[in-house]
This record gives structure tokens, sequence and C-alpha cells, in this order.
């Protein structure tokens, strides 16, 4: 069977022993998957070295299947190659390459592959699997730049760090970007922690979190709180939404503020709701907080972390905009509609979003952790906020989908509730030059380019 070849290469500014050792660290994988795809890990045996497996779980529309590779070959600070066990390949050998040039280090990442049936398929086929992989690698490429970037202007110490919500959209994300960069992460679960999982039992309702005993932390973010977007805001509904957000503050906080040895940085976050309905208004963090329900949540979040600042720890409440990416909130449910076309917007559409991408927002977590200039509340969204008609217009263009009718304020009312005046119909735009002028560089400052990135539509 004769095997098909792809390869694709790029500089990057580091040395190649520097680019091996982050593909050789916990994350990494999932570090590179492309948002857009719905692949996941499934299970994980070792790392790179010889004999390492690691299960995927892949998906192409309402078909699934399951990609069994095998760590076969490690030659440390040069190479490392893996093959397919089972899969949707024929054959399949992926071989990555790190060599030292004047233009800093070169990654060579090399495919041999046979596709099942090879000899039937029409041509076409090829060039299908080609340009699918040309895709692939070009966001895996630019998002390992980005990471090498990063952490190398956050000056590469390492960290031992405590994270809640590590399973949320964000923590997810963020993990595997923090152990890929040399640091060590442990992580709040409410369930028996499994052992080897560097994994801390606790119960905020309870107020049950023990850190005695353990080696200091030298930072804590803290992620957790119940999805303000899904459901109806029933009452049961809001008591959790505030419950959640306050009793696991405040157990964090005043946890950590009693250690003999108290971590340097707390992250605690919190949302650009804090300013509420603002209209054409740009906000700044100075500004007092707004009348809405989620004003009061915010407000509630981000006092109930006074403990740790009140001891002399590092409080930086980051206040959160619309965290965009496929793989949850609000642009996963956008998606969910792509198949008839996107609503030109919700009500008039004037209303601003404070949008900032997946990639951004864990870059400045990483970054506010590093930076001792920030503390205090530190608005967290892309420079260039956008209304809502304008969000919806830019993903139309991008997926190639037909702008329906915008939906009427009145049916939003009437199936969503007080949730649909403050979350899909109100607005609030913010100023993030706080942020920027601490150091932080934007990866995707436009939506457009963003949105291409994270869609593979670049």
């Amino acid at each position: 069977m004769a095997e098909r070849r792809f390869r694709f290469a790029s500089h990057f500014p580091c040395t190649a022993r520097e680019l091996y050792d982050w593909h050789s660290r916990p994350g990494a994988l999932e570090r590179l998957l492309p948002p857009w795809d719905k692949t996941r890990v499934i299970s994980q045996t070792g790392l790179i070295e010889p004999g390492a497996r690691v299960v995927l779980r892949l998906q192409a529309g309402p078909f699934a299947c399951q990609w069994h590779a095998r760590h076969v070959e490690n030659v440390p600070g040069a190479l490392f190659r893996d093959i397919q066990e089972k899969g949707p390949f024929a054959t399949w050998s992926h071989t990555h390459r790190f060599t030292d040039t004047p233009q800093g280090a070169l990654l060579e990442d090399e495919i041999e592959y046979a596709l099942p049936g090879q000899a039937l398929l029409p041509d076409g086929i090829d060039r299908l699997v080609k340009r699918s992989l040309e895709r692939v690698f070009r966001y895996r490429h630019a998002t390992l730049r980005g990471d090498i970037l990063l952490h190398q202007r956050c000056g590469g110490q390492s960290m031992r760090l405590l994270i809640t919500g590590a399973r949320g959209l964000l923590g997810s994300a963020l993990r595997p970007l923090l152990t890929t960069g040399g640091h060590e992460v442990w992580t709040l679960v409410r369930r028996a922690p499994v052992p080897g999982r560097n994994e801390i039992y606790w119960n905020p309702a309870e107020g049950q979190l023990n850190l005695a005993g353990l080696a200091p932390f030298d930072g804590v973010i803290h992620l957790a709180g119940d999805n303000i977007g899904e459901g109806s805001w029933t009452r049961a509904k809001k008591r959790r939404m505030i419950d959640s957000r306050v009793q696991g503050t405040t157990l964090i906080a005043r946890t950590i503020a009693a250690l003999p040895i108290k971590p340097t940085v707390l992250l605690s976050a919190s949302a650009v709701g804090f300013y509420g309905n603002c209209g054409d208004c740009c906000m700044r963090e100075e500004e007092p907080a707004g009348a809405d329900f989620i004003s009061d949540i915010c407000t509630q979040w981000e006092q109930s972390a006074r403990p740790a600042e009140e001891a002399g720890i590092r409080t930086v409440l980051m206040r959160i905009g619309v965290v965009l990416s496929p793989r949850g909130g609000a642009l996963q449910r956008l998606l969910a509609t792509s198949a008839i076309g996107f609503f030109r917007g919700f009500g008039e559409g004037k209303q601003y979003i404070s949008w900032i991408g997946i990639n951004d927002m864990v870059g400045a977590v990483v970054h506010a952790l590093h930076c001792e200039r920030l503390a205090g509340p530190v608005n967290i969204a892309a420079p260039g906020p956008v209304t809502n008609g304008g969000l919806m217009q830019t993903l139309a263009r991008v997926v190639h989908r037909p702008l329906l009718p915008s939906i009427p304020v009145a049916l939003l009312k009437l199936l969503y509730g007080q949730m649909a005046s403050e979350v899909l119909l109100g607005g609030c735009r913010v100023f993030t030059d706080k942020l920027e002028q601490s150091g932080y560089v934007f990866r995707q400052p436009s939506l457009e380019p963003a949105l291409r990135q994270l869609l593979g539509k670049a």
C-alpha cells in the first residue's frame, strides 16, 4: 500500500530543546487540539516516551470513532514519533522533529498515512485530507508560538498552583496551558480525590476545605460558579448563582488567608456584568456597580475575596467578558443554529458585547499570575467590543451562513424572562487599558480574525 506524506514546518523563538520540552509535558496534546474539532482525550498512559498510549474520541457530524495511538520512538531534544494502532486511517505515523537553526527552533511535523481502500478512492478525497491536516497544523503551530511567547514574557518561573472549576470551559483550557508552561497544578474537586491526580476535596456548602499538611501553593485561581447562561432564572436558580460564588470564594479566601505560608496571589473570577447594562458607555475598573441582578451577584462575589486581600495576598478580581469558544458558552450555542443561519440580532442588536477569545482569556490569567502590578478589579476582554448585531454579522460571514431576521424583544422576554433582559438584551462595553498597560499582548484583538482561528476558517 503506497503511503501518502504530509509535512508542515515552522520556526519558533526558542531552542529546539525548549520546544521538545514543551511537547513532553502533561497537557501538550490537549493544548494542540483544534477548538472547532470535537476530538477529546479519553485516556492517556505516559507522555511521549516509547510505549506511552493515548485514546482519542473523534467525531465528524453524527459519526464518532476512537483513535488509539502509541509512541514508538523518542530522541530527547530531537524528535519523537507516534503511530496509529486503531483508528480511521489504514496506517498513520507522525514524526515530530526539532532542529536549531539561525531563525530559531524548527518544528517539522511529518505524517505518513494511507486511507482505507485508498486505491479505490478518487484523488479528491486525498486533497480533502491534506487540506484538513493543513488547517489543523496551522492552528497547532500558531497556538504553540503564542504559548511559547506568553511563557517567555512571564519569565518562565514555575509555580505550584491550586485551581477551582478546572473542568469548566475556562479551567479545561487553562490547565494544559499551565502544565505545558512547567507549572504544577492541583485542582479542587467535590468527590473523592483520585490518587496521583493532584486533587483535593472541598465542599463550599459545608465549608469543608483542608490544606493543612500540604506543601505551600504559590497561587490560587478560583473559577468555580454556577453557569449564569443556562436554564431559566427561577428563584432556586438565582439562589444557586449567588451561593455557588459567595460560598466558594469566601471559603477559598478565608482558608488561604489563615495558612502559615500564604500564596502570593489569588485570581478570583468575576464578570463585566458587574457594571450592569451600560448602553454606549465604556466602563473602567473604577466605575461603580450597576443596578442589575448580575451586578449584585458580581458585587457579592468580589467582596467575598476580601479576607485574602486583607491578609496581604495580591488579589486580582477578573471581570471576564463573553468568552468565545466553539467548545462551550455563547459561541457553542450560537453555532448550534448555524445549519439554518444566524439571527441578525437579539432585539435591535445594538447592545455591546465585551468578548474575548478562549486563548486570550487563559493567556490573560497566566499573565496576571506573574504580573505583580496587577491587583484589584481587572477587565479581561478584547480591546474591541462589538454590538450584538455586529457579532452575528461577522459570525455569519466567517461560516458562510445566511442572516435571519432578528429575534423580537417580546419573544425573548417571554421565553427567558429576566435572563433575557440582563444577558441577551443587556450590554456592556469595557476599557481594557489596565490589562494592556500591565504588558499583556493580545493574540487576537479583533473579532473576525479571532473567530476564523477558533473555527478553523483562517
